[in-house]
């Protein structure tokens, strides 16, 4: 087991804690106003966030982020990024970032590794992540992964978030040295769940809303007024009937 060196651990707390902050105010203020942000308050927002995580000691939010959520891990710092990228270019609603497929593999690796860490499962998932031969067999297997997936042009965003984070883990051991805490965390695994909770309401109504039942032909004219079925209307009925009497 090999990690990270305490320097490197400090600078990248700083500067992922800042990354995901500025995220989330982004997103927040997307919510809050119907057009962006002008490009010089964003470059001001970002300077500020900047400015104030890299406060020493306690003055730093980042110092009480950590002592309350560990690390941000790569896969949610380079999704972060990439969610601010779109923030910053004024694409907020653009492409989603956490995308099903990848909302539930991680999921479904969250679940298995909060079962195991629970002694439900007691398998040793997130030991593993640790070991000298499972980890790196991990790694390389992923990296080959998203490298096929950037070739062919298949969620480019997201396998080249994923590469980093691997290429971060197997250089520098960031942020904790255990392979899962390099690809998750639990606010990652939240925004995960989330997605699919969302996905799955937005399909739920959409299938409703094609499958709800048409008005069968001739039953509305049954259920108009007998005046309104009169080419000419009630008018042209009270004629009618003057002429008879």
């Amino acid at each position: 087991m090999t990690l990270p060196d305490l320097a490197s651990q400090f600078v990248y707390g700083r500067l992922a804690w800042a990354v995901v902050t500025a995220t989330v105010l982004f997103a927040l203020l997307s919510l809050l106003r119907a057009a962006p942000l002008p490009r010089r308050a964003r470059a001001v927002l970002l300077a500020g966030m900047a400015v104030l995580f890299l406060l020493p000691g306690k003055a730093s939010p980042a110092y009480w982020l950590t002592l309350a959520f560990q690390y941000p891990s790569g896969l949610l710092f380079g999704c972060c990024v990439l969610k601010l990228r779109q923030h910053w270019d004024g694409r907020a609603g653009g492409a989603p970032v956490m995308t099903p497929s990848l909302a539930g593999a991680l999921a479904l690796t969250g679940l298995l590794l909060y079962l195991d860490a629970m002694g439900l499962l007691t398998q040793g998932y997130y030991y593993a992540g640790f070991g000298p031969t499972a980890a790196p067999v991990l790694a390389v297997l992923g990296a080959i992964g998203c490298a096929l997936a950037l070739v062919q042009g298949q969620a480019r965003a997201q396998a080249g978030a994923l590469l980093t984070t691997i290429l971060l883990f197997t250089l520098l051991r960031l942020p904790t040295g255990n392979l899962w805490d390099a690809v998750l965390d639990p606010l990652l695994w939240g925004w995960a769940v989330v997605t699919l909770a969302v996905n799955a309401v937005r399909n739920r109504a959409r299938t409703r809303a094609t499958t709800s039942p048409e008005p069968v032909a001739g039953q509305s004219a049954e259920l108009q007024p007998v005046s309104s079925l009169s080419p000419l209307g009630p008018a042209a009925m009270e004629h009618s009937s003057t002429i008879k009497e």
